[in-house]
């Protein structure tokens, strides 16, 4: 299906012109604003400047916007934010971002999948009861979003084809259930958008007795989409281990056993969503060899299978008993057996988790969140929501946010500094794409979390429950309270972007004056081992005995040093579509904190 889209443009946004041969393609900006014949945006949708003249960190804060007087300047970032991510980044032929490590490319899907699903929301309620939306221009604004919602999925279906999924299926276990993750936010949107304004069958004549299903094209790649989820869930779920810890999941069966944060919390996550949003699977690919004379497909795996929603609670009820938290509050990143040997001689050591690495990463704040919200509405115990909340103020507390008006403010208070989210790699410039992820990631799921909860939940026997209003009055509140943080931070990430409209990985250091502080201010805590981003290390505590020593899945670093002082963000790695992925789900959580609201006010 061929769609023209320059023909029929319905979003142009601001955006500075390329590098290179393709500078005149690219320099062009697309906006939104109220036209004669269609709905678009002004193009000068915002203008910012900082002043570098100010001590104060209120007022270094203080950006100056211009903005048209009716439109929502943060939808327009995050669709300028999406078009640099798949213009400058995406690959069309290879079906890919080619420069992704595999699983932050399972990451890049489920990001510009969620961000389908706003699009297709701002669509649905934004621009009903406007009073250019008579039946003539309302047709064309449909058209022209639905021709770039199929723009940004015909480039999601090419990544089904374009993932590394045989290596995949041989890597990490938390590498595994990212994959999980991204194609059940594909069916999600696809679920989403078949609601919005399209025929169903019955609409369309089809046969009697036909059941009532929309007739969006998308919805024919849902059983590839389950499939694959199916798979990876499989295999990821073999990283449940009792032998160990009394449970909890291990995170790389090539190493010694080591059961993180971030694994056990991807399986609580993939499991809730697997028991909300797989819809089975009856396909029987790849088969399995029992033995010489049969060869046995995979059984037919149902939707909502109980199994699921046993293994998220299973697996949280073994993470808040598991000591993983230090005294912030925050999660530390996991735990190594004492003198466990289990590949030389045998022995499992204390068998017990009981070396704890204390290094704190973004990602282990956030992943959990998305799992909470998905067992309260499963089980309807409020604990999932408080423990929920508890983590996000608590994440709030360690970014300084509360010191970011006093002489501490550029003092790391444990997971950033002057009120804003920041890795410890971030001042340093050592990040690899590892680490340049992990933001985005914590914002993803807080949008997932905060999220208004429904009038109505199933139980268990998926029968409706109604929720309570006090229950759902309080989560709103709670999550409204948020919203200054998560303006503050989308702000910060705004200005890192450089002349092409890339987002940088230290979203703090526009607040910053060069470097200003003592070495220690500018230093984040160096306890943890920080193996995502530096490797893993060559020592028994991490490796098997008698094996080679496994590099991390991870690119060497491309060090360009020489311009960092221009601009810090161009350091290491430098700007990559990890980056760029972070400052679209940052964008996409304050579009939907502050109830569509404006960028800065």
């Amino acid at each position: 299906m061929h769609f023209s889209y320059l023909s029929i443009i319905c979003i142009v946004l601001v955006r500075s012109s390329w590098a290179g041969q393709n500078q005149d393609a690219e320099s062009r900006r697309r906006h939104l604003s109220k036209g004669s014949d269609q709905t678009v945006f002004n193009n000068e949708f915002l203008k910012l400047s900082l002043d570098p003249s100010s001590d104060d960190a209120a007022s270094q804060a203080d950006f100056v916007f211009q903005k048209s007087s009716d439109t929502p300047p943060t939808f327009s970032a995050l669709l300028d934010a999406i078009e640099v991510m798949q213009e400058h980044f995406f690959e069309v032929w290879q079906g890919t971002w080619p420069r992704a490590i595999d699983w932050t490319a399972a990451v890049m899907g489920t990001h510009i999948s969620a961000t389908l699903s706003s699009i297709s929301d701002f669509k649905a309620d934004h621009f009903k009861g406007m009073d250019y939306y008579d039946n003539s221009k309302r047709s064309v604004a449909r058209r022209n979003r639905e021709n770039l919602i199929n723009k940004y999925f015909t480039q999601i279906t090419s990544f089904y084809f374009g993932e590394n999924a045989f290596s995949l299926r041989t890597q990490a276990f938390d590498d595994m259930l990212w994959v999980v993750l991204g194609w059940l936010e594909s069916i999600k949107f696809i679920n989403l958008h078949s609601q919005r304004g399209h025929k169903t069958t019955k609409d369309v004549g089809a046969l009697k007795g036909h059941p009532k299903t929309s007739n969006w094209y998308g919805r024919q790649f849902i059983p590839q989409f389950a499939h694959r989820a199916r798979l990876f869930y499989d295999l990821a779920s073999k990283g449940w281990d009792t032998s160990l810890c009394g449970g909890g999941m291990i995170w790389n069966p090539y190493l010694t056993p080591y059961k993180n944060a971030i694994t056990n919390q991807l399986f609580i996550a993939a499991s809730i969503s697997m028991y909300f949003n797989f819809p089975g699977d009856d396909n029987s690919s790849p088969f399995i060899n029992q033995n010489v004379e049969q060869v046995h497909g995979l059984p037919p795996a149902k939707a909502h299978d109980p199994k699921y929603l046993d293994a998220a609670i299973e697996g949280y009820k073994w993470l808040s008993a598991s000591n993983m938290t230090n005294e912030q509050g925050l999660y530390v990143d996991g735990f190594h057996i004492q003198g466990w040997r289990g590949g030389e001689d045998g022995s499992p050591g204390s068998g017990n988790c009981d070396v704890r690495d204390e290094m704190v990463y973004t990602y282990n704040q956030g992943v959990l969140l998305s799992g909470l919200r998905g067992l309260w509405r499963a089980t309807g115990s409020i604990r999932y929501l408080e423990d929920g909340h508890a983590l996000i103020r608590n994440v709030i507390t360690a970014t300084g946010w509360h010191q970011r008006h006093t002489e501490e403010r550029w003092k790391w208070a444990g997971i950033g500094r002057n009120g804003v989210l920041e890795e410890a790699c971030d001042s340093s410039g050592t990040c690899s794409q590892n680490g340049h992820t992990f933001k985005g990631i914590f914002f993803h799921h807080l949008n997932i979390f905060c999220a208004p909860l429904p009038r109505k939940r199933f139980d268990r026997n998926r029968q409706t429950v109604p929720v309570e209003d006090d229950i759902a009055r309080l989560h709103r509140k709670s999550c409204e309270s948020y919203s200054a943080w998560i303006r503050y931070n989308a702000r910060a990430a705004y200005v890192t972007r450089d002349s092409n409209g890339i987002f940088g990985t230290w979203w703090g250091i526009p607040f910053q004056k060069a470097f200003e502080g003592t070495a220690e201010d500018r230093t984040s805590s160096g306890q943890g081992t920080d193996y995502r981003n530096h490797g893993v290390p060559k020592n028994d505590l991490w490796r098997l005995p008698n094996d080679p020593a496994l590099q991390a899945h991870t690119r060497e670093v491309d060090e360009q040093m020489e311009n960092w002082r221009s601009d810090p963000n161009d350091r290491g790695r430098g700007r990559t579509v990890e980056t760029q992925s972070g400052g679209l789900a940052v964008l996409r959580a304050l579009w939907h904190s502050v109830d569509r609201g404006d960028f800065l006010t």
